[in-house]
């Protein structure tokens, strides 16, 4: 999208319009709703931008407010502080978003990282574009992208899932329903039930290969590789590994190729049941072959069946 505002056929958004334009000197921001990212481990990740919101800010809306006290007391940042969080969200919400519209800069942060990222803030923004709110988004650090680009695994598709469910046969179920995302996953996990959490996706998704980060940007960070049965071993050997995780697992393998006689065969099979249509879509989705060329060979074992019944 264009910056250019002579490009754009709506009205610019106040908080854009105030920020900083990147070409001068820098500028207070105005009124509304600033979604601030804020390091993953390494306090020097902290952006400009961000701590010139933050300092600008009539508050900062934040998880916990001793961790985000000490990263403001680090640049000598005295905002005012709002705890926000997954408790107390359905109350704090509208107070917040009535300061936004009395006209004040909000910084909504998380304990680290991206917010929204596995916290109540989406509804938060929700609600503010519902109202006609400015909102923008400063964006930096995110624990889930940091794992993806480490992990080598590949990043041209890619689902969060997010925390899967503590329990085992919940999680297995999860899993499961993910078995079929033909992309990268990317889920946080505790340390303590990694190696549980492992040994499941090993039996749900098969021998994939996974990478297991910890201690993002941090002194000590680590991105462990190999199959998930192999890491599942490990950690079952070693513990639960320190730090903060995320885990990524590469996507399934692709379909092998079935032989034409075996295509042939679930064609007429589909065909005795189904229309072309349908069936041309049941036998595209069961070998992973493209829609059109099985309709196409469809097609022609249908006109072959209809000028011989007895072939």
């Amino acid at each position: 999208m264009s910056s250019d505002p002579t490009h754009n056929d709506q009205e610019p958004d106040p908080a854009l319009a105030a920020e900083p334009s990147g070409g001068g000197g820098a500028r207070k921001p105005g009124p509304g709703l600033f979604i601030v990212a804020t390091p993953i481990g390494n306090a020097g990740d902290v952006t400009l931008r961000a701590l010139e919101t933050l300092r600008a800010a009539h508050a900062v809306a934040c998880e916990d407010t001793r961790v985000t006290a000490k990263l403001l007391a680090r640049y000598g940042i005295r905002a005012p502080l709002l705890q926000y969080h997954e408790h107390n969200a359905a109350r704090m919400r509208p107070q917040i978003l009535a300061r936004v519209a009395a006209g004040e800069t909000i910084a909504l942060v998380s304990d680290a990282g991206t917010p929204l990222i596995s916290d109540p803030g989406y509804k938060l923004v929700r609600e503010a574009r519902e109202q006609g709110l400015p909102v923008t988004h400063l964006p930096g650090p995110s624990a889930a992208l940091t794992a993806l680009v480490l992990s080598g695994l590949p990043s041209d598709r890619f689902l969060f899932a997010g925390f899967l469910p503590n329990k085992r046969k919940a999680r297995r179920d999860a899993l499961a329903e993910l078995k079929g995302v033909r992309a990268t996953l990317v889920l946080f996990e505790s340390a303590q039930r990694l190696e549980d959490f492992l040994a499941d996706a090993a039996d749900v998704l098969g021998g994939r290969e996974v990478a297991v980060a910890r201690e993002l940007t941090k002194l000590f960070e680590e991105v462990r590789r190999g199959t998930l049965a192999d890491l599942a071993a490990h950690y079952a050997a070693a513990g639960p590994p320190k730090g903060e995780v995320v885990v990524v697992i590469g996507p399934p393998p692709e379909p092998e190729a079935a032989a034409e006689e075996t295509v042939d065969a679930m064609i007429l099979d589909a065909l005795s049941r189904l229309s072309l249509r349908d069936a041309a879509a049941e036998v595209a989705a069961a070998t992973g072959q493209p829609r059109k060329a099985v309709y196409a060979r469809a097609l022609e074992l249908s006109q072959a069946r209809d000028e011989d019944p007895d072939a």
